[in-house]
């Protein structure tokens, strides 16, 4: 059996193996530049490769996915190594099934603004200050269609990984303060009534003769 020695270079920063353009590893030891990974099945989950850019270890950028027969089946958004904005999922067929809405760490904030909704419903009632933590959490409108028709079927709304509870349609009551119009008369009307003046119980038959 052949054994294959892999030479190692290094360029300033980098080290790589020999002959790699991908999976590059910087002098500390972590992932850096493009990189593919490879993810197994697991149980009833299929498994897929992924290929996007670390930095310093941490995914950046846009990821594309991709199943084990390479056909296209998702897009992700990555900062400071968790999922932030947009990621879109679909069929290997093309057909959208899913997008969600993320919201990543930022290490440039150390505080956060959390919102504190009233009890059974989405009224925010406070605010409150805390210390940012590492945390990739689901955050705005998440959506998901019929991979058959593109018809949507469902929406959450969530804050912060909260679910937001769906909300209800509020009737609408529509008020006026405008008098009522006034009818135009006509002059076998204004005569009717000339005629028919000071009599009780007055009716009109219909008829335009007077």
């Amino acid at each position: 059996m052949a054994i294959v020695h892999h030479a190692i270079f290094v360029f300033d920063e980098w080290k790589c193996t020999e002959g790699d353009t991908i999976n590059g590893i910087n002098m500390a030891g972590q992932k850096q530049g493009k990189w593919i990974n490879h993810i197994d099945p697991v149980r009833s989950e299929p498994g897929y490769e992924e290929e996007g850019e670390y930095v310093k270890d941490k995914k950046e950028g846009v990821w594309r996915l991709y199943n084990l027969t390479g056909d296209f089946i998702g897009l992700e958004n990555y900062a400071f190594g968790g999922k932030d904005g947009l990621q879109q999922y679909y069929t290997f067929l093309g057909n959208l099934i899913r997008e969600e809405y993320w919201r990543g760490y930022n290490p440039n904030a150390p505080y956060d603004t959390v919102a504190v909704y009233g009890t059974g419903s989405n009224e925010i009632v406070d605010y409150k200050i805390v210390k940012a933590e590492q945390y990739s959490v689901k955050h705005g409108e998440w959506k998901y269609y019929d991979p058959n028709n593109g018809r949507l079927i469902k929406t959450e709304k969530y804050d912060r990984g909260l679910l937001l509870k769906p909300e209800t349609a509020t009737p609408v009551v529509t008020t006026t303060t405008d008098k009522p119009k006034k009818v135009e008369k006509t002059p076998e009307m204004i005569q009717w009534e000339k005629k028919n003046s000071g009599k009780k119980k007055a009716l009109r038959d219909g008829r335009t003769s007077l």
